[in-house]
């Protein structure tokens, strides 16, 4: 069930890893390279896109219990894809005064910076507590089902003691009837 979910959500976290490099190697060069590197987080976004959908489609097919945390973690993950997406057209609209520009933005690009290390770390932490919470959950189902299993087993021990109890009671009857006929 959310293993699969668990499954695209690593996927993502690598991919989204692999985008943030990418986007800071763009950064650094300029040109032919700087182009590249943009095409290649631009593919990147398509499949972080594409991840995110299968993740929601996957969260939704899951009972609400399970959904509403999914879905929770999800909305994480929009806003760093979201932020990657303002990243790359930030980058990818840079012109020939760079140099200019990028001294008039600094502190404010210091600021989104570390506001995007502050939701990364946030988004980390969410993963975390939302992991230990599915193993709380698995380790509940297996107790559940490990006590239902001995229900099971209680139940069928009565069953064969209500025969036992039964054939008995035959018996008795049986032979007071005996008893009865025989004159004694």
């Amino acid at each position: 069930m959310a293993g699969v979910f668990e499954n695209y959500e690593r996927q993502y976290c690598e991919l989204s890893a692999n985008l943030t490099k990418k986007c800071r190697a763009a950064t650094l060069v300029d040109g032919e390279q700087k182009k590249q590197r943009l095409s290649e987080a631009k593919v990147g976004l398509d499949e972080a896109e594409t991840l995110i959908r299968k993740m929601d489609t996957e969260a939704r097919s899951l009972q609400p219990n399970v959904r509403a945390v999914l879905l929770a973690k999800l909305r994480e993950y929009k806003s760093d894809l979201n932020n990657l997406k303002s990243e790359v057209k930030r980058i990818a609209s840079t012109n020939l005064n760079q140099a200019a520009r990028d001294e008039l933005l600094e502190s404010g690009m210091a600021d989104a910076k570390m506001v995007s290390a502050n939701q990364r770390e946030r988004l980390l932490m969410s993963t975390e507590k939302l992991n230990k919470s599915s193993d709380r959950v698995r380790e509940s189902r297996r107790t559940m089902l490990e006590t239902e299993d001995l229900g099971v087993s209680i139940l069928s021990d009565l069953h064969q003691q209500r025969q036992a109890l039964l054939h008995a009671d035959n018996t008795v009857c049986s032979v007071n009837n005996l008893d009865a006929t025989w004159g004694g």
